[in-house]
């Protein structure tokens, strides 16, 4: 019995560190004394973002609402509110595809303005363990689990989404324009809702969750899109 005690433990240890994770400030070239909630991913070759530093992310975690509170926190440390991803270079100075259980990010902090940049696009997330189907204006979606898939609004169009199970959601998404870009996740179970001023959810209705620009933003960067 003792011994069958011992095993569990070591497997239950074996566990943890497999899915153990580390969020931490890699660098910092400077510090902006900045109070504001946004955390918005940008293409700093495109923007007139100040460099701030850069975090480093290491071993795989399922839960990305908590990954991303993490690397959330540690980046108003330093008064970030934008983020690019910043791949590793190989032996042969060749990019390296993203992994999800080793990945950097380049911390910067850019203006009001450029935080404010109006989009018609739609973004809708599966799941991080599930594949999910959606009906889209009665035009199905199949994502595999941890991938996403991104339409171009019209606007003043209404568009009709539903998971297509029994007793699933259904919610209806206009676009206005001049408005920025929507997020919404599909079953999403273990993602709470945000205290108020802190990004996270916005809105739930049933199995399909509207989720803030910031952990959208995050979530586009670590998951595949499906086109």
């Amino acid at each position: 019995m003792k011994i069958k005690n011992i095993a569990l433990f070591i497997f239950m240890m074996a566990l943890t560190c497999i899915n153990a994770q580390n969020v931490y400030l890699s660098k910092v070239e400077k510090t902006i004394e900045n109070k504001d909630k946004y955390f918005y991913k940008i293409d700093p070759k495109n923007s007139a973002a100040e460099y701030l530093g850069e975090i480093d992310v290491q071993g795989f975690s399922n839960d990305d609402a908590t990954v991303f509170t993490a690397i959330y926190k540690k980046a108003k440390e330093i008064g970030a509110n934008a983020f690019s991803y910043k791949p590793f270079e190989s032996v042969d100075e060749k990019m390296q595809p993203f992994n999800p259980a080793n990945y950097r990010l380049e911390l910067y902090y850019i203006t009001k303005d450029e935080l404010s940049k109006p989009s018609d696009v739609i973004y809708f997330f599966s799941s991080s363990s599930k594949p999910q189907t959606i009906s889209i204006n009665r035009k199905d979606y199949v994502l595999p689990a941890r991938s996403f898939t991104a339409i171009k609004g019209v606007s003043g169009e209404i568009y009709t989404v539903s998971t297509k199970k029994f007793l699933g959601s259904t919610i209806k998404i206009s676009v206005n324009e001049n408005a920025p870009a929507q997020y919404f996740q599909i079953s999403a179970a273990k993602i709470k809702s945000n205290t108020y001023g802190e990004p996270g959810i916005n809105l739930k209705s049933g199995d399909i969750i509207g989720l803030d620009k910031s952990f959208g933003d995050f979530l586009r960067m670590i998951y595949t899109e499906n086109k």
